[in-house]
């Protein structure tokens, strides 16, 4: 349900969530920005999408419930088709002999609820729910990719192909395999050609999952498909191409970005899913502890200077430094960036995107962005000592840039830039807070379960004095309360579902400043930090553990690196 501008006012001042001034600040920038007054609400951590959601409930004095962390069963996920339920936004999440239990974010039209009842003749019970719960539901209704494809290939039979888009199997295929990942939430779609066979794998939260097996007299016709929807050359087939792919999903504009290379076996396709749900987090969303919050906040409302976010490829880095300048961009102010590739668009802002047949580089762009009278500067990576050396000046002449750097830590970003011949004293003057981080999975929330376990278990993972930390002992046999995921439909039987970040940050205090303009080096940096407060990637993941959002496994797999 879309609440108005007053209707939300009354819910969360009404109800003292929140107060007057924030509220009004939040409706301004909403305003400015032409978003979702909730969607800011929620992004500016001035409520979560529960909260809001258990205020609207009583407001329209409906019971609310948490679809995530129901047990959903077939039979009554069942109860309402696919392709209803999305259209809806409403799902069945229980059933028994009487009763049907619906979920739903808008009930304006009453309809489907009567439908149901006269189709079942049972009592139907109504529930209110967020609308980003259900979409998160409507994944369980999965389609067996095998039996759809067998189906596809039998409607061959007899189907003379005249012309590349006179191809209705390999047409549908190819739709739905884009639909079908977008639904599970992947980043990629990987077709691979084997001997025999076709491969399909989706990279889902960061591990690639085998999808379907083809016959592999389909994959040069499938490969010309995506070739012909991404304006590739078709009778090109020993050369490497890029392309991109522009389609509507879900009511959503969804981009693919399409890499084709020749590997002994035929043409590999690897297409990366671009959404905006992909950048649609809020910083507190994306797993910042709440001191290393502050300190992010607080060095995105200065005029000038550099915020630097550093992990290696695929560890969330942009997606990061997209949900601060969600904050921080207004239509007061001038937001540029210069990108290789352009991936999302960010509403008001002016993006570059890096081509390096016209020369326009990163440093070139960045050269040319700095006439451009800007506020706030995004530079997608500094990968050069010239890049370095514009985005510092820029830095230092009353702009606020942001940029991404390939080092371990955020201890390692500062020597870096010494390397990229930045001097020492202007990478304390201009740097205002580090940002390190990698991506984990998250157990999934419908099949976790937790159990204790002896201290000493956890002794092979972790040294002693990590436990005594962070972990408070149950009962008198020094036992650790520890959770997992058991494994569903839900998440592909992982125990996984969705990602969250491990972080560290370093605030750029007086005495780092100082340090670093003596040339310090990695070691001495970490150490000042870690004095200061700094909490680790590693401490951090550990904090995770603690509150059940992810496992000992996951953490040991991304920063193993680190602790040796």
């Amino acid at each position: 349900m879309q609440l108005s501008d007053e209707q939300l006012k009354l819910l969360v001042v009404g109800t003292k969530v929140i107060g007057e001034k924030e509220f009004a600040a939040a409706l301004k920038h909403a305003q400015e920005v032409q978003q979702p007054l909730a969607d800011v609400l929620i992004d500016k951590g001035l409520t979560t999408d529960i909260e809001l959601g258990k205020l609207t409930a009583a407001q329209l004095k409906m019971p609310f419930v948490e679809l995530t962390k129901q047990d959903i069963a077939d039979f009554a996920l069942n109860t309402i088709p696919e392709e209803v339920a999305k259209r809806h936004k409403m799902v069945a999440f229980a059933r028994d002999d009487q009763v049907i239990k619906i979920a739903g974010a808008n009930f304006s039209n009453q309809l489907l609820p009567q439908l149901v009842a006269q189709k079942t003749g049972k009592k139907v019970q109504l529930y209110y729910a967020t609308e980003k719960d259900i979409t998160e539901i409507l994944v369980n209704y999965r389609t067996d990719f095998q039996e759809l494809f067998e189906k596809l290939m039998s409607e061959e039979n007899g189907h003379v192909i005249t012309t590349i888009s006179n191809d209705p199997p390999v047409k549908k295929m190819v739709d739905e395999l884009i639909h079908s990942a977008y639904n599970e939430h992947a980043s990629d779609i990987h077709i691979e050609p084997q001997e025999t066979e076709t491969i399909v794998r989706f990279r889902i939260d960061g591990m690639l999952h085998d999808i379907v097996n083809l016959p592999k007299k389909l994959h040069g016709r499938i490969v010309t498909r995506i070739k012909v929807l991404s304006s590739l050359r078709t009778d090109q087939h020993l050369a490497a191409q890029d392309g991109k792919i522009k389609t509507e999903v879900a009511s959503e504009r969804l981009d693919l970005r399409v890499s084709i290379i020749p590997i002994a076996e035929g043409e590999k396709v690897v297409m990366r899913l671009l959404t905006s749900q992909a950048r649609s987090y809020s910083l507190e969303q994306l797993g910042i502890a709440e001191k290393s919050l502050e300190q992010v906040k607080k060095a995105a409302q200065r005029s000038y200077g550099m915020i630097l976010v550093t992990g290696p490829t695929g560890s969330g880095k942009t997606t990061t430094i997209y949900s601060i300048l969600k904050i921080i961009n207004t239509r007061e102010k001038n937001l540029t960036s210069i990108e290789d590739p352009v991936e999302y668009r960010i509403k008001g802002a002016n993006q570059v995107q890096v081509n390096e047949k016209t020369n326009l580089t990163f440093a070139n762009g960045l050269r040319s962005l700095l006439r451009q009278d800007p506020d706030y500067i995004f530079v997608g990576e500094i990968r050069d000592n010239e890049t370095a050396s514009i985005a510092i000046n820029a830095a230092l002449t009353g702009h606020l840039v942001f940029s991404t750097l390939h080092t371990n830590n955020a201890a390692a970003s500062l020597p870096r830039l010494y390397d990229m011949k930045v001097e020492p004293f202007l990478v304390a003057s201009t740097v205002n807070v580090i940002i390190a981080q990698r991506l984990v999975r998250k157990i999934c929330q419908h099949c976790r379960v937790s159990e204790t376990i002896p201290i000493k278990d956890l002794e092979q993972f972790m040294s002693i004095e990590t436990i005594k930390k962070h972990y408070i002992p149950v009962g008198k046999n020094q036992e650790v309360r520890i959770y997992k995921g058991q494994g569903c439909r839900s998440c592909h039987n992982t125990g996984y579902q969705g990602r969250i970040g491990i972080y560290e940050v370093i605030e750029m205090t007086k005495a780092m400043r100082e340090l670093v303009s003596k040339k310090a080096e990695t070691d001495e940096i970490s150490d000042l930090a870690l004095k200061e407060g700094m909490t680790t990637m590693y401490d951090d993941g550990i904090e995770k553990i603690t509150r059940g959002l992810t496992t000992i496994e996951e953490i040991l797999r991304v920063t193993k690196t680190e602790m040796e």
